[in-house]
């Protein structure tokens, strides 16, 4: 099999991107593992596949590196309101974008006739614990205790279209994120499995976060991670609502805005690394 690809990515968390608005990728399940390999194939955090809409301008499908479907991703959809404009499939500049998570709105803003940053509507935070989804009989789960590799965590649970756990904490570069990450992912409380992201604050404007992404282990940057990390501070009262707040992640910042109606706005730059051509045995 033959595929075209755009590489693309959202302050570091990088995908590979395909245009499938006139024929389908078959397998991208298998594609996504083949193609995220950083050794033997292209190597990404996972695949972005851009396909038509009945509802929308765009759908996007995306695949974590393992080959599992996500609901959503901050940073993949801002790549891919840059690949649309960038590359001729339209001339408007607020767009929606169909996910599985929904339909989210996009403002493209541009310069020199390219997408240099991109807004995003990326709807209302979830923190019904059932619909997370969390183990649990609490109807939210903020700021509740879990023991995890003989160390207790206050962990608050946030939806962003995908589960997030969220953990604020006085160091984040020091972390051991390899070891402990997976074992949030597949604790028993989270049956979906969960992204983690473990906060240090910097003040009520600025956060530090790192992330461990359920299919992906740790990334550069994660656009959901930083949505539900701002939420998460707002209703620990680390930070205030409708006040826009600097998130810095390994591959650069966000600015999330936690609005007054539960709804999350994320702007951010997208960019554009190469076009290229690979050939895969399925």
């Amino acid at each position: 099999m033959k595929i075209h690809f755009s590489k693309m990515h959202g302050l570091g968390n990088d995908y590979v991107y395909v245009n499938c608005l006139e024929s389908k990728l078959h397998n991208p399940e298998r594609v996504s593992q083949l193609i995220s390999d950083r050794h033997f194939g292209i190597g990404s955090d996972g695949l972005v596949l851009i396909c038509p809409s009945e509802r929308a301008d765009f759908e996007m499908r995306m695949f974590n590196a393992d080959g599992s479907e996500g609901n959503m991703c901050g940073n993949a959809i801002r790549c891919v309101g840059k690949y649309v404009y960038d590359n001729g499939l339209t001339s408007k500049t607020e767009l929606q974008i169909d996910t599985k998570s929904g339909v989210k709105s996009l403002a493209l803003t541009v310069e020199d006739g390219k997408v240099s940053t991109v807004a995003v509507d990326m709807g209302e935070a979830v923190l019904r614990a059932k619909a997370i989804p969390v183990e649990t009989d609490y109807p939210e789960f903020v700021s509740q205790p879990m023991l995890v590799c003989g160390e207790v965590y206050l962990v608050t649970c946030v939806s962003m279209g995908n589960p997030h756990a969220v953990i604020f904490c006085d160091d984040v570069d020091s972390l051991p994120l390899e070891q402990i990450g997976p074992l949030f992912e597949h604790h028993e409380k989270f049956p979906d499995r969960i992204n983690t992201e473990f906060v240090e604050l910097i003040d009520r404007q600025t956060v530090k976060m790192r992330v461990w992404e359920r299919g992906s282990g740790e990334t550069f940057a994660c656009g959901t991670g930083a949505c539900a990390s701002v939420v998460a501070a707002c209703i620990n009262d680390h930070c205030d609502v409708g006040q826009e707040v600097t998130v810095r992640l390994r591959g650069g910042e966000l600015k999330i805005t936690y609005q007054e109606d539960h709804t999350v706005r994320m702007q951010g730059a997208a960019a554009h690394v190469f076009d290229g051509e690979i050939t895969l045995q399925l």
